[in-house]
């Protein structure tokens, strides 16, 4: 395997890579910046998965250079091992150790020894899950269930609270994802991320690109909304999106904002009677206390918003436009799904009963900001509180 040396980059260039790269710059930046071709740079990010490695440091134990400097002059001139360990305020078997290990009193090199402390120093630590097979089972049991790596993390903390055995960060879970070398989790769970990416990448590579929104005939604004809204402290309000595949398909999605339940509605395209009678169809199928509100964004699918609101008794609310942040629990849960339908996917195929089922193992996967429960835990306990 080349090195990064090989790859011609010093110390410096070293490190203002894994900088560029933590800062969410592209290999086209970060190659522009340090001289070198794009595909250099993803060779060496590929090499530790994207996740950037520690910086080696000497211990304060170790013999510096100056002091291995001192040694090798102290026995050209025929100084004895105990004057030269006195001299570098060292002890005698310190020296001594040192002296015979590179070739004795003849052979002894200052540099030469240095450098092969520094390479025999690379001692890789065992992770976690290499270390405890019980923890590496769990957690690639959860990852083939499509859990990301945080939620994993998060679950494991809640379901074993007094065993921090059977805890991990979510970082160590994506080390032994990306960095091959570790053999630990096999390199076919990465698939099951939702990003599928080869690497670790930096939160700041990512960016939000709106699409432009049509404008809707008697649009109630989000501004209108009650404030039990905004605050998610009363069930039963939704937001609202079609996600779109290839051969101009959709779904469209439901998420109750309290809970973040998904559900997945099968449409006949995107012209507002298709849209509006599915919609109508599923959620008729809620409980009277989980109709409250919708918050829909300006697409033209709505159009027909009335009869929805006379059909389901749910008022519907209009985001401004190209304010997709307005329904941010709605957009991160279309995101979720983009995992299982993928950008170009044929939409059409899908049944409703399909549909339910990829809902289901979302509704299955615990969140962070619901304290790693599962939405479908949450929702069983508002149910349950309203009767």
């Amino acid at each position: 395997m080349a090195t990064m040396k090989e790859r011609g980059l010093s110390a410096s260039q070293k490190r203002e890579l894994w900088h560029r790269w933590r800062k969410g710059q592209s290999l086209s930046e970060i190659g522009r910046a340090l001289g070198k071709h794009a595909g250099s740079i993803s060779g060496v990010l590929a090499i530790h998965g994207g996740i950037s490695p520690p910086y080696r440091t000497r211990s304060r134990l170790a013999l510096s250079l100056s002091e291995r400097e001192e040694i090798s002059r102290g026995l050209c001139v025929g100084l004895s091992v105990r004057s030269i360990a006195r001299l570098i305020d060292r002890s005698v078997s310190t020296v001594s150790r040192e002296v015979n290990r590179n070739g004795g009193r003849t052979a002894y090199r200052a540099n030469i020894a240095d450098k092969r402390a520094w390479d025999q120093a690379k001692r890789p630590k065992q992770c976690l899950l290499a270390a405890n097979q019980a923890l590496q089972r769990v957690v690639a049991q959860k990852l083939q269930l499509d859990w990301s790596p945080e939620q994993i993390s998060g679950w494991l903390q809640r379901q074993f609270p007094s065993e921090p055995a059977m805890q991990i960060s979510h970082e160590t879970i994506y080390r032994s994802l990306f960095i091959q070398s570790r053999g630990v989790l096999k390199k076919e769970l990465v698939k099951h991320l939702r990003s599928r990416r080869g690497m670790r990448r930096s939160k700041h590579s990512t960016t939000d690109n709106p699409e432009p929104k049509t404008s809707i005939v008697d649009a109630v604004s989000i501004r209108e909304r009650p404030p039990e809204v905004e605050d998610r402290a009363v069930p039963g309000h939704w937001e609202g999106d079609l996600i779109t595949g290839s051969k101009n398909s959709h779904i469209a999605t439901l998420v109750e904002r309290q809970s973040r339940f998904t559900m997945l509605v099968q449409v006949n395209g995107k012209d507002t009677e298709s849209v509006v009678s599915a919609l109508i169809r599923e959620v008729n199928k809620l409980p009277e206390s989980l109709k409250k509100t919708l918050t829909w964004d300006r697409g033209g699918e709505l159009g027909a918003h009335k009869k929805f609101t006379v059909a389901t008794d749910v008022q519907v609310y209009f985001c401004d436009p190209q304010s997709p942040w307005q329904r941010g629990s709605n957009e991160n849960t279309n995101r979720l799904l983009r995992q299982y339908f993928p950008k170009g996917t044929d939409l059409s195929g899908w049944t409703q009963e399909q549909l339910n089922v990829v809902a289901l193992r979302l509704n299955q996967r615990p969140r962070k900001t619901l304290q790693y429960l599962t939405p479908a835990e949450r929702l069983n306990e508002i149910v349950a509180l309203t009767g």
